[in-house]
């Protein structure tokens, strides 16, 4: 999942501890996140408009799906006129932040490694919700030097 620093940070999610994640208003980002993710799920929390762009650490997913506040609110940047309570558009999850990488994995190490070429991430660039393998997932806590919690 992707997030910018000046947005929400991994710090801010640590100070936080539980968040909803909201916002998302592209289709097949709401549908991973609707059909795909599940309570417990891990999630690479990664920072794309930054130089250079980095995972930075991970949550979990700590609730099942459910509509996006944002959208229903007028003054809110992620209105949507279109969307009603009833028919909701829009859905999120909340994550908790589960660790900070002490050594963050930059998009630079992650396409020089032949065991993560085929990472969504890098076919999809504009998607801020994107799957990961179990093995992906791995590999990304072993570069990163962290324990898989």
């Amino acid at each position: 999942m992707k997030s910018e620093p000046d947005a929400y940070s991994i710090d801010d999610l640590e100070r936080d501890g539980v968040e909803p994640w909201d916002g998302i208003r592209n289709y097949e980002a709401r549908n991973t996140m609707r059909d795909d993710m599940k309570v417990g799920d891990g999630v690479l929390f990664y920072h794309s408009r930054v130089s250079p762009p980095v995972i930075v650490g991970t949550m979990e997913v700590a609730s099942e799906p459910y509509p996006d506040p944002t959208q229903f609110d007028p003054d809110s940047k992620y209105f949507d006129d279109k969307s009603s309570e009833e028919d909701p558009r829009w859905q999120l999850v909340d994550v908790k932040f589960v660790q900070k990488f002490d050594e963050p994995v930059t998009r630079t190490a992650m396409k020089k490694e032949l065991s993560l070429e085929e990472m969504v991430i890098f076919n999809r660039i504009r998607l801020s919700i994107t799957p990961v393998t179990e093995a992906e997932w791995k590999k990304i806590h072993e570069m990163a030097g962290a324990d898989i919690k």
